[in-house]
């Protein structure tokens, strides 16, 4: 054995160099893996479960509503509500795309929000939030908002209603839908995007170009409180640093959430007609209602890297991130896409 040990350590000149060879293979493929993870775009979700490359294509589902406009998730489900005739969410299991079931809300419910426990919808036609259990589905009640509900954010204690028609936002307390005085606060003309920022509520006013920052704890405008954002900003979204305004004119503003700044390049163009917009930790994913394709964008700079376009159904109209995935809500064709 010592005679063994001895040959094996006796290393020829030859031997040297082939084994530093291999040596240095391993040091450069491992640099280059780590420096791509570094530099990954992705969330690291989805790197676990292999949904990075371009070659995993969309997967869609035919759903129970003939017409859907609005996508949320509550963890292991999907919730998506029908938007014109219809007057019904479904629940669907996100792993395999199967309906557990289909819940009646108000009339035309044009979004949908989750507080940890509850899926509220937003009944555009009725000024009504519904508000249901998300373990069953089951309805525990139904509360007014201002005229025209088209939007909803939750901040932790109270659910937030952007009202297009009133041009104006209601606070009510989301343990039991109550109007907390004053629960009514003015923003910008036809308010159809709201979304909450870790301290301020952020409204897209579609009539008149703006953005609205009121103070959730309050709904106070805290010194300037109104920005330019676009022609026609129609969603909005929170990225941990920035507020993004999803235009309908083929584009997506990005703002500095701590004073409304446009910082250096903040205007992106996306495909026809963003619909409505999310974040997966990583990247701002937007739905393009007029060319059916979802567009992806760095959070960091905007940039498209890689393949950053995607074929989706007819007319996506919501969009969400359930920890893993992006859904979208073909407002078309009844289907819902997985990405």
């Amino acid at each position: 054995m010592k005679k063994q040990s001895a040959q094996i350590l006796n290393w020829t000149p030859s031997g040297k160099s082939v084994l530093w060879l291999l040596l240095s293979s391993i040091l450069v493929v491992g640099s280059s893996v780590h420096a791509q993870l570094v530099n990954s775009v992705q969330n690291p979700l989805q790197i676990a479960v292999l949904h990075w490359y371009p070659a995993n294509l969309t997967t869609h589902f035919q759903l129970q509503l003939s017409e859907i406009c609005a996508v949320t998730s509550d963890g292991p489900n999907i919730w998506v509500a029908g938007c014109v005739e219809n007057s019904q969410v479904n629940k669907v299991r996100a792993s395999d795309g199967t309906v557990l079931g289909t819940f009646s809300v108000g009339r035309n419910p044009f979004a949908l929000v989750f507080d940890g426990a509850n899926i509220w919808s937003a009944n555009s036609m009725d000024s009504t939030v519904t508000k249901l259990r998300a373990s069953d589905g089951a309805r525990l009640g139904t509360f007014a908002t201002g005229v025209g509900p088209e939007s909803l954010a939750f901040d932790g204690s109270n659910i937030w209603v952007a009202n297009a028609t009133s041009n104006n936002v209601t606070r009510l307390r989301a343990s039991d839908g109550a109007c907390i005085n004053p629960c009514t606060f003015s923003v910008g003309f036809s308010p159809i995007g709201v979304a909450f920022d870790g301290a301020n509520i952020w409204v897209a006013n579609l009539g008149d170009g703006t953005v609205t920052r009121l103070r959730a704890s309050d709904g106070a405008c805290v010194g300037v409180c109104t920005f330019n954002a676009g022609d026609q900003p129609h969603r909005v979204v929170f990225d941990g640093f920035n507020i993004w305004v999803a235009d309908i004119n083929a584009s997506v503003t990005k703002l500095r959430a701590s004073d409304g700044a446009c910082v250096g390049i903040c205007n992106f163009p996306v495909g026809n007609v963003p619909e409505d917009l999310t974040y997966d930790g990583a990247n701002i994913w937007v739905a393009n209602g007029g060319d059916s394709t979802v567009t992806r964008l760095r959070a960091s700079d905007g940039a498209c890297v890689g393949v950053c376009t995607f074929s989706v159904g007819q007319g996506p109209r919501g969009i969400a991130f359930d920890g893993i995935n992006i859904w979208v809500a073909n407002g078309l064709d009844g289907t819902l896409s997985k990405l």
